[in-house]
């Protein structure tokens, strides 16, 4: 169930004041078997090595801070190095990598790594989001 706007205690998303470089909120899980089986199964590949891009790492961290009128996925990077294994914790640090204008629209870059508890770098996940999501419509109007 959504919660009500009055109160949602996160902070109305303000592009021109967003500082690029503002770290977001960390968070940990343990990566279990069963997460695994259930990324391989979605994306019907029983091989499939990186679960932990099902886990919205990119943007988790920043709707714990900000709410907004949503967003498109503009563009999004993942870079794989080391496959996670089933059973260990594993920590996201995230941050507000840029923000930029283009074509009278504004989009937000959030960058995020994850990391095992051995110390493994896992992935970056590099997003770019478009905050008004009304224009994507307009040039089919």
């Amino acid at each position: 169930m959504a919660q009500a706007q009055e109160d949602d205690t996160r902070k109305l998303l303000d592009w021109e004041t967003l500082e690029v470089g503002e770290r977001l909120p960390s968070f940990s899980y343990v990566l279990t078997q069963r997460m695994m089986d259930e990324f391989r199964q979605a994306v019907m590949d029983v091989e499939a090595a990186f679960p932990t891009i099902s886990h919205k790492v990119d943007v988790n961290s920043y709707h714990m801070v900000y709410r907004d009128n949503g967003s498109v996925n503009a563009r999004c990077a993942f870079y794989c190095y080391n496959p996670p294994i089933a059973g260990k914790r594993i920590t996201v640090q995230a941050w507000i990598a840029d923000k930029y204008a283009r074509r009278g629209k504004n989009y937000i870059v959030t960058q995020a790594v994850s990391v095992d508890e051995d110390g493994r770098l896992l992935d970056r996940v590099i997003t770019h989001e478009l905050k008004q999501p009304a224009e994507v419509g307009k040039k089919w109007q």
